[in-house]
């Protein structure tokens, strides 16, 4: 490490002095430096010259972005985001000021975290929350299924142009046709437009309520989620094992608390009365028409019921 003496000797060298010129001089009328000048007139030479760091911080930043190597691996000081200078006046002296600033990747990246933030998951695979979207892709897999695609963008933008009704979707079709895939759709672009919303893959769901049932303070919590958020989603309604207690007391509780307040979304392989039948039925009790009944009445005159015709998709790329 150099002296202090060192440094002062070396600081009476002409030709480094000469470089250190050359350097500020070159800052100085680097564009990026002229332009600023010339949007601010009023800073003159000498006040640029005390914040030489400043500018030099803004053009090497500038150049990093110029020839951005993604967010990963951002060079500048504070990853994602580059030194803007502005000009303001203090005490009547124009001065310059430097503020970081997010980039279109950084900001796009908090976007993309932020509705990810707003969207939970029981049971269902991530990757089909967060995997892309393309509504082209979407509309032409399988032809057959345009209806239904064409009244599940419709509800998206009325809701984004109108807000949330308590009025739901229940989408119903055969296995792999894709009904899963475009509630997630529908949970993402929500997102977007600032819903929080859960889904929840019932079959799981249900038979984890047997492990959970006795912490009590971790059913309340999953039960309180599920009755608050503004989009629910019961992914594959009809193919769980119900028991008396998770029909009656959970789901049960959870539509009553959510009818004429928040939107509930179901996919399913039944039609409304088929489910109707499913839910009469539990593994303990047999048959009990009329707590189903019960149930359908918290389900049917709240959701537009759509059909999804198509092919099997499970497997194709």
């Amino acid at each position: 490490m150099e002296s202090t003496g060192d440094v002062l000797r070396s600081m009476n060298n002409p030709a480094l002095r000469q470089r250190s010129r050359d350097l500020e001089q070159g800052l100085l009328n680097h564009p990026l430096v002229k332009q600023l000048r010339e949007e601010h007139p009023e800073l003159d030479e000498s006040r640029l010259r005390l914040h030489l760091s400043r500018l030099y911080q803004y053009v090497e930043e500038s150049r990093h972005c110029a020839n951005c190597p993604g967010l990963a691996a951002c060079p500048n000081d504070f990853p994602g985001h580059y030194s803007k200078l502005t000009v303001e006046s203090v005490s009547g002296a124009p001065d310059l000021y430097e503020r970081k600033t997010p980039c279109a990747l950084k900001v796009a990246q908090d976007s993309q975290d932020s509705i990810r933030k707003r969207i939970r998951s029981f049971y269902v695979d991530e990757r089909v929350l967060h995997g892309g979207y393309d509504e082209i892709d979407i509309m032409g897999k399988d032809p057959r299924r345009g209806v239904a695609v064409n009244k599940l963008f419709d509800y998206i933008t009325t809701t984004k142009e109108n807000g949330l009704t308590p009025h739901g979707i229940y989408l119903h079709g055969s296995f792999g046709t894709g009904k899963t895939f475009l509630m997630c759709y529908l949970l993402h672009e929500l997102a977007v437009a600032g819903y929080n919303g859960v889904i929840v893959y019932m079959p799981d769901f249900i038979e984890d309520l047997k492990s959970i049932m006795m912490d009590g303070q971790k059913l309340k919590e999953t039960v309180d989620t599920l009755k608050n958020c503004d989009l629910l989603i019961f992914d594959d309604i009809g193919a769980e094992n119900l028991n008396p207690w998770a029909r009656d007391h959970i789901l049960g509780a959870i539509l009553n608390y959510r009818m004429n307040r928040k939107p509930t979304f179901y996919t399913s392989n039944y039609p409304l009365d088929g489910l109707e039948k499913h839910l009469s039925f539990t593994s303990k009790d047999g048959e009990e028409i009329y707590k189903g009944q019960r149930l359908m009445d918290r389900i049917a005159p709240f959701v537009d019921v759509i059909p999804l015709y198509g092919e099997n998709q499970r497997g194709k790329r």
